[in-house]
């Protein structure tokens, strides 16, 4: 699509989130694994907007934070007056802005990059309209503002659903609140709205029926409800991030990705999955994973921040933490923890075991039980195990220490020193054998239980 620059962004969020019962601010709640701020941020990059302006009211301080974070400007309001008064309170921040002007909703998360670039284009087509408005169909249009258009999505009213009256309620084309219209027609017409209103609220598509007046038409675009789905509670935090997740297990299939029960399988919203990756159930990705081909994940596998390379086998049961690095044809078995550790080529942690802070090397072989003690309560050091080593079951490798090429350790070692390559490392007491010792221990035992 065709988008004339410069483009601004005004993002409201000042509503107080009460519904939400939650001390962080509404709009910073996650939507696989990325807050529902960051969600319209990252969109909005594919337009690459000249500004962005965050209006905020209560917990501004946690908005803050997030706005610096994402070159973005803050604005105030206060009091909340409504939608029109809100975005008055981002003219000071675009004072020297002359352009396209998008305005969105921080609890409206999901509109999409082709979204905003539609109604940019529209804004810029031949007939010039004044505004372009997000519409939509809900299931049931509740207490949402009609939009009454005509066939070609020209705008001949639109009204506040307190303000609506019977016959204007009955119309199904709703108003997102989401609109695109030009900075000069955006500052001139929202100093002429006005609060006489059901609601004593200045409202911002009053613009629209000002503009009508002067004669200048707007337009809708209709899109799909689930695009425009608002965040006002934790029940419908719960159900956007149903859809988005479906939508990702979607894409995950068509691109060449097995699910053997995708309702189960949650991902992070920069999960990477490459193609014939097999998924088992109730596998979670948290944010920073990347699959390459090939890859098996088993049922109740936890993955977050670590890279899998082709035809590795996780799982079930593991937990990949961040900074593992698992490489190609390596095997991550049943509860085995990994954490900020490398993998190398066809090597294999099967059973039970921690590796944190640790290098594995091509085909080596870790043992049931075993643990990397890689942190002392003050720092934390690294353990080597060289290539084609084999650490025995029940060995404790107290970093830093190196295993070297080929070395093996014994089965129930505690490992404080380096192992020299080919070596056999043994560190356990000696077995000391007592023939006939149980029998008398129980019949001692056994007299003395009686005499209770």
């Amino acid at each position: 699509m065709s988008i004339p620059p410069p483009v601004a962004a005004i993002i409201l969020a000042a509503g107080k989130g009460t519904r939400m019962k939650s001390d962080l601010h509404k709009v910073l709640h996650p939507i696989a694994g990325r807050p529902m701020l960051g969600h319209l941020m990252a969109s909005l990059e594919a337009l690459q907007p000249s500004a962005r302006v965050i209006v905020v009211g209560s917990g501004r301080d946690q908005v803050e934070a997030f706005a610096r974070d994402h070159d973005a400007a803050l604005a105030v309001q206060e009091p909340q007056l409504g939608t029109g008064h809100a975005v008055q309170q981002a003219e000071a921040a675009l004072k020297q802005f002359g352009g396209n002007v998008l305005i969105l909703y921080g609890d409206v998360p999901m509109v999409t990059s082709d979204t905003m670039a539609r109604m940019l284009e529209r804004l810029n087509d031949a007939d010039q309209p004044l505004a372009v408005v997000l519409g939509f169909r809900p299931a049931d249009p509740l207490a949402y503002g009609r939009i009454i258009a005509d066939a070609d999505g020209v705008i001949g009213k639109m009204v506040e659903y307190k303000d609506a009256s019977n016959a204007e309620r009955t119309v199904t084309l709703c108003n997102s609140g989401l609109m695109a219209v030009r900075s000069e027609d955006l500052w001139r017409l929202l100093a002429r709205v006005s609060n006489n209103n059901a609601a004593g609220e200045y409202y911002l598509p009053d613009i629209i029926m000002l503009g009508a007046a002067e004669g200048r038409q707007s337009a809708v675009i209709e899109i799909d409800p689930g695009e425009v789905a608002g965040v006002n509670s934790r029940a419908e935090l719960a159900a956007v991030e149903a859809e988005w997740q479906q939508r990702r297990r979607a894409k995950a299939m068509a691109e060449g990705a097995t699910l053997v029960a995708p309702e189960t399988v949650w991902f992070a919203h920069d999960t990477a999955i490459g193609q014939d990756v097999t998924i088992e159930p109730n596998v979670f990705f948290g944010p920073g994973v990347t699959v390459a081909d090939g890859v098996t994940i088993h049922a109740f596998s936890h993955i977050e921040g670590a890279t899998i390379d082709s035809g590795a086998e996780i799982g079930p049961f593991a937990r990949l933490r961040p900074g593992a690095e698992i490489g190609e044809r390596a095997r991550i078995g049943n509860f085995v923890e990994v954490k900020k550790s490398k993998f190398g080529v066809g090597a294999k942690a099967n059973h039970l075991t921690y590796i944190g802070d640790a290098d594995v090397g091509a085909n080596a072989n870790v043992g049931a039980g075993t643990i990397t003690c890689n942190y002392d309560g003050f720092l934390k050091y690294r353990t080597v195990i060289g290539e084609g080593a084999f650490v025995g079951s029940n060995s404790a490798l107290v970093a830093p220490v190196t295993i070297g090429k080929g070395a093996i350790v014994a089965a129930g070692s505690v490992v404080t020193h380096d192992v020299a390559p080919d070596a056999l490392a043994i560190s356990r007491s000696m077995q000391e054998v007592k023939p006939g010792w149980a029998v008398s221990f129980r019949t001692v035992m056994a007299g003395r239980k009686a005499k209770k």
